[in-house]
């Protein structure tokens, strides 16, 4: 994997699919940061709550570089692939997207229980010019199905399996997937800050030995009880160094 340097927005990117990356990294002179809505926002105001805060701190609408999303339920192949085209027209719009090429990363998964009614903001990253060197990066999400191949079917891992040695190796594919990814924006396990974990399956067969033991828990991991955005795939992971991270307080209720 090789990455390539967004200069309008102060970070460099892996090269995936149109509709995100495959992680994001800060360039020198800057350093991403990362906001997670108190509840999720629908799609459209979160846009724009997004660009509220990315302009309103000086910040081009470039420097907006992974989201978190949350959506209702897995979508069908044909359903994931409507809802991306909708979902870049905001990043073309915004100077992000050209071609085929995103440098957005990016995470939609959906939650098991109280789902929102439709897809919206978890949490959204963006860059801000800074002079510490320290690493600062977004993997994006990924779950276990491979590159290559015309269906989620022939390239997912154990396909419609979701016994314990099946979702090991599920989990197994993910964790090296994280690792190519980290390793492609110069990093590892060690430089991270955080790691989730999106399944409604037991983790705990495979906790320790694949997860704990490699590094990829060294502070913790947050398990959200959801699935990954697709039918029929079961696991999914994504991992972060940010140094800086704020929650917004809800809107007050009426």
């Amino acid at each position: 994997m090789k990455t390539v340097a967004f200069t309008a927005g102060g970070y460099r990117y892996i090269p995936a699919v149109f509709q995100y990356s495959g992680g994001v990294a800060a360039e020198p002179g800057f350093a991403i940061e990362r906001i997670r809505f108190h509840r999720p926002v629908p799609l459209r105001a979160g846009f724009a709550e997004v660009a509220r805060i990315i302009q309103g701190l000086g910040r081009p609408l470039t420097a907006f570089c992974a989201c978190e999303l949350r959506s209702p339920a897995p979508f069908t192949e044909d359903g994931f692939r409507a809802f991306n085209e909708i979902y870049v027209e905001t990043l073309r719009d915004w100077g992000l997207f050209e071609g085929r090429t995103n440098p957005v990363a990016r995470s939609n998964v959906c939650p098991e229980i109280d789902p929102p009614a439709e897809p919206s903001f978890h949490a959204f990253s963006f860059t801000v010019t800074a002079a510490d060197e320290t690493p600062s990066f977004v993997v994006a999400g990924s779950g276990e199905s491979m590159e290559g191949g015309q269906t989620y079917r022939e390239r997912t891992v154990r396909f419609g399996e979701t016994s314990p040695d099946a979702m090991r190796e599920k989990a197994r594919y993910v964790l090296g997937e994280m690792e190519r990814r980290l390793n492609a924006l110069g990093f590892g396990w060690t430089d991270t800050t955080a790691a989730q974990v999106y399944t409604v399956h037991d983790i705990h067969p495979f906790l320790a030995d694949e997860i704990v033991r490699r590094g990829a828990a060294s502070h913790g991991l947050t398990w959200h009880f959801a699935r990954p955005p697709v039918r029929d795939l079961e696991y999914e992971m994504d991992c972060r160094a940010v140094a800086t991270e704020r929650v917004l307080a809800p809107a007050p209720r009426t």
